[in-house]
């Protein structure tokens, strides 16, 4: 019988997975053809596996293409309907997280989320991107040209403008029936011009300082969530600042768009490198831009030194308060969140394997009930609000949204903003209109706990 240790991963096997680092540069990576082919091997082994089956609608639409073609194998289905399998994958990470068994070191080599990305790349190339969802993802654009006219914008924007929402989902195709997230005359780089001082009580007054990376996202949709922080982690004393040198690239990610993803990865990691010589650590503020700086980054760049000390240095805001405690105990003050919380541990907060440091967090707080939601909320980004792949946001983000309903809390909270806006307007139609819980990030419950804000 042969040795098991040299032929390969065992099944069932308890070796760390890893990922190999994407080969955006290389001209095979590429070659549609040879990633169709490359499709057809993975979609094989999901289609005798289908462990994945409830995750996303990813995997349903392929195991039913499969079961209804000719042959009843994936040499029945057409490579042109690969796309439809590609088109309802998030990239949330679960399926390579939390149920593929065949992940690296496996000999079969599955990293289907992966897959799906140099499909799109692929995709991208031969074809073109889609407008719309380009010009959506240029976030720093849009929010920059926004901020003077925030008001006008939200109210143009809001799903209670009928004929403004209608037009602008013919035009644009985004769905008229999904709230969008609101812009402020004020970001949070203009609200933290000036750092806050720690607070000469805290705990960790004198051994701790951080950067805050605002995203782009807490600047100028949710500019709330950096102020939270920073007064939060002022309090424990520790000396921090916000710096947003420009969007991570999440959605250029999400388009198959690597070169700009790898170019903002170089910028960005220029930019921090100064503060991480002078010993700060860097805080991520929501959970897709700790996924990249932590992870996406590395792999796309895994020779850049600048990179590769950032990824070292970056932390999930809500895993470092947690770290905070356990080293230094946290200030006192807290007071308990009447009513309960609920907290959605997102996707891509899951996908960087810390454990789900936001209920964590929460559960310091005295005499509050916190209720963890891990079901995926079906977002994704441009996902859930374009009209082609809303309804299918909505259907993922149910079974999320009807936990919820059932914690009854009176907050809401999720690491991904988005996620969290999505959840809520689902909740709407779980609870039939009653009373909705408040929805910010955990780090505001925090914040509020304490009495600042």
């Amino acid at each position: 019988m042969a040795d098991p240790d040299k032929t390969g991963a065992r099944e069932g096997s308890l070796d760390a997975p890893f990922r190999h680092p994407i080969a955006w540069r290389d001209e095979a990576y590429y070659d549609l053809a040879a990633v169709e082919m490359e499709m057809e091997r993975v979609f094989d082994i999901c289609h005798g596996c289908r462990r994945c089956f409830n995750l996303c609608d990813a995997f349903p639409r392929l195991f039913d293409m499969v079961d209804e073609g000719p042959t009843g194998e994936v040499d029945g289905v057409p490579k042109a309907d690969y796309a439809k399998v590609d088109a309802a994958c998030t990239l949330c990470d679960m399926c390579f997280l939390t149920k593929c068994p065949y992940v690296p070191p496996h000999e079969f080599d599955l990293d289907f989320p992966h897959l799906m990305l140099r499909y799109r790349a692929a995709k991208r190339r031969a074809e073109g991107g889609q407008w719309v969802r380009e010009q959506l993802g240029e976030t720093d654009r849009n929010g920059k040209l926004a901020k003077p006219f925030s008001a006008m914008i939200n109210w143009s924007t809001a799903r209670e403008n009928t004929p403004l929402r209608k037009m602008l989902e013919a035009i644009a195709g985004i769905d008229a029936e999904v709230e969008l997230p609101k812009y402020h005359s004020k970001t949070a780089t203009d609200r933290l011009k000036s750092p806050l001082a720690p607070d000469p009580a805290g705990p960790a007054f004198g051994q701790r300082k951080v950067a805050l990376y605002a995203t782009c996202f807490v600047d100028y949709n949710t500019p709330d969530t950096a102020v939270a922080a920073a007064k939060v982690l002022a309090k424990q004393g520790v000396e921090t600042r916000l710096v947003y040198p420009e969007c991570c690239g999440m959605p250029q990610l999400e388009a198959g768009d690597l070169k700009d993803v790898a170019g903002r990865a170089k910028r960005v990691a220029a930019a921090f490198a100064p503060l991480l010589d002078e010993g700060y650590e860097v805080l991520a503020l929501t959970a897709s831009c700790g996924l990249m700086m932590k992870f996406e980054w590395p792999l796309l760049l895994p020779e850049n030194e600048a990179v590769r000390k950032l990824s070292a240095a970056t932390q999930d805001v809500c895993e470092y308060v947690v770290g905070l405690s356990k080293t230094f105990g946290l200030a006192p003050g807290l007071t308990p969140v009447e009513g309960g919380v609920a907290v959605h541990h997102a996707c891509h907060a899951r996908a960087q394997n810390m454990g789900a440091k936001s209920a964590e967090m929460l559960k310091v707080i005295p005499d509050t009930r916190v209720d963890l939601i891990e079901r995926c909320s079906g977002h994704g980004g441009t996902f859930g609000v374009m009209k082609e792949t809303h309804a299918l946001a909505r259907k993922v983000g149910k079974p999320a949204a009807r936990q919820v309903a059932k914690a009854a809390d009176a907050e809401l909270c999720s690491d991904c903003p988005l996620a969290c806006k999505h959840l809520g307007q689902l909740l709407t139609v779980e609870t039939e209109g009653s009373a909705q819980p408040r929805q910010s990030h955990p780090i505001e419950v925090l914040a509020r706990a304490y009495g600042l804000m």
